[in-house]
């Protein structure tokens, strides 16, 4: 029974609102200017002219070039105060994580595969004020990737 009552005073609301928005429109359309005439219309085959005289835009801003160093920092460095804090360097584990656990059952931690970063931050961070420097994420750089020999030639 309820839900008759309740379901005729939701339509009621419904149509109701309806209606003023209905109306309203109506008035808006009833204040609405009329055409221009046709002869007041500029003539289609005239173009428009922007003669800019000797007005001149802004200089363009020059990119800087960044060091390899300073672009990693900047990937890690996600809220832009020159340090990073154990949370954004974390920040670039989540998809690792979510590639190690294959099932999807989520058995592997994220605290557990975490450590490895963990001991990281904490082996880089010397001061122990839970913030590296440029200086301290240095020392987080990959080893240089050791160039393959190339296979010889069977020709």
């Amino acid at each position: 029974m309820q839900r008759f009552i309740l379901g005729g005073v939701t339509a009621f609301v419904m149509l109701s609102v309806g209606l003023f928005w209905w109306q309203g429109r109506a008035e808006v359309e009833k204040a609405a200017p009329l055409p221009q005439a046709v002869a007041a219309a500029p003539d289609p085959q005239e173009m428009p002219s922007a003669d800019l005289g000797d007005f001149a835009g802004p200089e363009l801003p020059e990119a800087t070039e960044q060091t390899r160093e300073q672009r990693r920092f900047g990937r890690y460095d996600r809220d832009r105060d020159g340090r990073i804090t154990r949370n954004e360097m974390l920040s670039t584990r989540v998809d690792a994580f979510r590639k190690l656990d294959k099932d999807g059952n989520n058995l592997l931690t994220f605290e557990e595969w975490a450590v490895a970063t963990v001991t990281k931050f904490d082996n880089a961070d010397t001061n122990h004020d839970q913030w590296l420097s440029p200086e301290e994420f240095r020392k987080t750089a990959p080893p240089p990737a050791k160039a393959k020999p190339r296979p010889k030639c069977s020709c």
